[in-house]
């Protein structure tokens, strides 16, 4: 069988998937993206990389910067994709993420192919992530400049034969006569990788081996996942417990939301807020490399996840794996996973007074937070089990090829 994979990114969604089919020797796999992540070292299968022409031009009316973004990214994938089928290459079944663009001209370059879609986000201005943390700041404008962002994906969406979605909560954002289409099937988390260990393991950092630490992890310092809320929280607590220890792990940049009154980055915004900070003990290690991160989630006493009704990150089922105690926001997307009190605790996104509380809380519980631990990681393993939802996956890919 010959897999074509379309996302912007190397690998991203498709890192165990792409491998584990690159893994049986039948089987031919490429894969076309405009960048390559770090530690993205998958020999079996052939990467192209694109690039696009240019970005969308300023002048672009500004609901379609996004769509011109995307349609630039189609049309280098699509030369890329033609020169694929100038040396022969035919999929017999194609695997695009929505979103980007990449994907968007897969039918054209290779007609009666069965594209199974990836369909991450639908956008929507009122009711989820744009207005969560602050509903006037959507206007009408921002209203119809989301609206279109989702030309692209819907063009997407309209030429795949499977459509699949990692969350019941993701699904749910798009219109009804969308959602009967689309499977829920999560990308998995290893499991056995993200496990707990039998000791704390050194982080490389300078903290006592014997001071509780307070863990967040991101892929960038930003809004939509509570940063800001986040350092507040432990301004408070590192004034209460000479002891502790904060790590805050991520790019210093912004993914998601909004960038600070001003400009600049949220972590020089939250110091020059929180200016009584106690510098010595909180720790910015930037973005880790894949097992400094799972040390780190280890050696967590605390892992707070913070989010806005918005894509749910790996990061979230990553912690549960490992077995950390979670305090996480209360929002429908962490909802689906965690019960509270049972896999962790939920608290207000909006108030660090209450995110420092629980912290708090499960800090001075003692025993009592093991089987809080251990519910995290049962939950994890019963769900998003890799070795479970694998198989799924490829027997999906598999069945969209023998449909063709």
């Amino acid at each position: 069988m010959k897999i074509l994979f379309l996302h912007r990114f190397f690998p991203a969604q498709y890192r165990h998937l792409a491998a584990a089919l690159a893994a049986d020797p039948a089987n031919e796999v490429r894969f076309i993206a405009a960048e390559r992540e770090a530690e993205a070292a998958m020999p079996a299968i052939t990467l192209h990389l694109y690039k696009p022409a240019r970005a969308a031009h300023a002048s672009t009316h500004h609901y379609l910067q996004f769509a011109e973004n995307a349609v630039l990214h189609g049309q280098a994938a699509f030369r890329a994709m033609r020169a694929l089928a100038e040396e022969g290459f035919q999929p017999d079944v194609i695997c695009a993420h929505v979103g980007f663009g990449a994907g968007l001209f897969a039918a054209d370059a290779f007609p009666d192919v069965p594209i199974v879609a990836y369909a991450e986000w639908y956008y929507r201005a009122r009711d989820s992530d744009a207005d969560f943390l602050d509903r006037a700041a959507v206007g009408d404008d921002d209203a119809c400049r989301l609206r279109m962002r989702n030309a692209g994906i819907l063009t997407e969406l309209a030429a795949a034969q499977v459509v699949i979605c990692p969350t019941g909560f993701q699904r749910d954002q798009f219109p009804p006569a969308l959602r009967e289409r689309i499977t829920v099937l999560h990308d998995g988390v290893d499991t056995d990788y993200f496990a707990p260990s039998p000791g704390r393991p050194a982080l490389g950092l300078p903290i006592p081996p014997d001071a509780p630490i307070v863990t967040y992890a991101t892929r960038g310092l930003d809004p939509y996942r509570g940063f800001p809320q986040f350092m507040r929280a432990a301004a408070l607590l590192l004034a209460r417990r000479p002891n502790l220890h904060v790590v805050a792990a991520g790019e210093d940049r912004v993914f998601y939301g909004a960038t600070p009154p001003g400009g600049g980055s949220w972590k020089a915004a939250m110091l020059a807020e929180l200016e009584d900070l106690d510098l010595a003990r909180i720790h910015f290690p930037g973005p880790l490399p894949y097992d400094a991160y799972r040390d780190l989630l280890r050696a967590s006493s605390v892992h707070v996840y913070l989010t806005v009704p918005f894509v749910l990150s790996w990061s979230l089922l990553e912690a549960m794996a490992t077995g950390c105690a979670i305090v996480a926001s209360d929002t429908a997307p962490v909802r689906e996973f965690i019960g509270n009190d049972a896999e962790g605790i939920l608290v207000d996104l909006r108030s660090p007074e209450t995110i420092a509380a629980a912290i708090d809380r499960i800090l001075a519980r003692g025993a009592p937070v093991a089987d809080l631990r251990r519910r995290a990681r049962s939950a994890a393993v019963d769900r998003v089990a890799l070795t479970k939802l694998l198989t799924r996956q490829v027997e999906l890919v598999r069945a969209a090829a023998r449909s063709r």
